[in-house]
């Protein structure tokens, strides 16, 4: 296990800094997986949620390489999917999962959110029904650059959403990301609307991980941890949940080691 540089409190949420992505994705994983294992000695099934992005990679990499965890007793699904697509596209968060993890160890079912469902209203409630069975027992997350969590950009993100999921435009921060993580070569092709789970969907989970590495996501730490919990950095509600983690690397929390030292 990896010692963090750093390690503190805002309100619920517990913070972790470590020094590179690196210790930042094992240490992650080996939480997920030891949460994981304690729920598999009291229950027979696990449902768990992941965000598809460059964030994750050393995580996901991490957490499949770990040989502690029956995969056949977990339901895995992702947290959100561009619409317009084709179901071919590389950059679909269904063909990324399916690529980093979904295929790599053998769950005992996967879920995925259809991009070329023929009514994208009809897919909401096909997938909602799925989540809502039973209890989400994890999930596992990162945080965009303009504080989204999944795709609840803050101009469509709701504290208080009645859905569990829903068709969302994608604002101009958010699809500006896509671009700049590598995804798409150009912003216009990046797709305007796509299907997420809402923050009450999200939120319900009784364990979340939060993984955010990099400097790019420096500005959406600090206002997660330092601003008011609002809809105007929509990751800002994880300090109101029981049991969830923020793993940061010496990038993302470069903005709170700053405020650290003149204080």
């Amino acid at each position: 296990m990896n010692d963090p540089i750093r390690t503190f409190q805002v309100e619920n949420l517990d913070v972790q800094v470590y020094p590179d992505r690196t210790s930042l994705g094992s240490t992650a994983a080996a939480a997920v997986s030891a949460r994981i294992q304690k729920l598999q000695r009291k229950q027979a099934s696990i449902r768990m949620v992941f965000a598809a992005a460059p964030s994750q990679n050393e995580f996901l990499a991490a957490l499949c390489e770990d040989d502690g965890i029956d995969w056949s007793q977990i339901t895995g699904f992702h947290m959100d999917e561009y619409l317009g697509l084709p179901a071919s596209a590389p950059q679909l968060f269904g063909n990324f999962l399916r690529e980093r993890i979904f295929t790599k160890v053998p769950f005992g079912a996967v879920h995925y959110i259809d991009p070329e469902a023929e009514s994208a209203e009809q897919e909401c409630r096909r997938y909602a029904e799925l989540i809502n069975r039973a209890p989400v027992d994890i999930v596992c997350m990162g945080i965009g650059e303009n504080g989204h969590i999944a795709f609840n950009d803050p101009p469509v993100a709701d504290f208080n959403d009645p859905a569990t999921v829903k068709i969302v435009t994608l604002d101009q921060p958010c699809r500006q990301q896509q671009v700049n993580d590598g995804c798409f070569a150009e912003i216009s092709q990046v797709p305007k609307q796509a299907l997420t789970l809402t923050v009450p969907a999200l939120m319900s989970a009784d364990f979340i991980t939060v993984v955010v590495p990099g400097p790019t996501k420096k500005e959406a730490v600090k206002r997660t941890l330092t601003g008011s919990v609002e809809t105007a950095c929509p990751a800002s509600i994880l300090r109101r949940h029981h049991q969830a983690t923020l793993y940061l690397d010496a990038d993302s929390a470069v903005l709170l080691e700053e405020d650290a030292k003149n204080d």
